[in-house]
């Protein structure tokens, strides 16, 4: 992911409203492969969906709805090959300081930012 130019305007991180479309989405990195916290699968299968929704509107506001690009680069497959899955994770956590990427911990845990990375090199659901 190539850094925006500095000339846009910084994104304030996400607050307690973001944290509120998630349903109270809770930490917990387990081990094991990469899938949104929580137990249970009906649990996780919300989690999904709420993920899958976060991702769609609030990172394709800036990525664009399709995740094909906009103000942000686009988060296609093609366009992140070459990319690891622990780089993005640590993208979507802690952001990318002097362009418009914010980091979204606190609102993401680890083990979902890691199931989103891992989700965006495969190509993203849609909701």
């Amino acid at each position: 992911m190539l850094p925006m130019r500095s000339s846009h305007a910084r994104l304030s991180p996400p607050d307690r409203a973001d944290a509120a479309v998630l349903g109270g989405m809770g930490g917990g990195g387990g081990g094991g492969a990469a899938q949104p916290a929580g137990s249970g699968a009906e649990a996780g299968a919300g989690r999904e969906a709420r993920l899958i929704h976060l991702v769609r509107q609030d990172c394709g506001s800036c990525h664009g709805l399709r995740l094909s690009g906009g103000l942000g680069p686009p988060l296609t497959p093609r366009a992140l090959s070459g990319k690891s899955g622990a780089y993005l994770e640590h993208v979507i956590l802690h952001g990318i300081p002097g362009t418009a990427m914010p980091g979204w911990q606190g609102i993401v845990a680890p083990a979902e930012a890691a199931w989103i990375a891992g989700q965006l090199l495969d190509g993203f659901p849609q909701e």
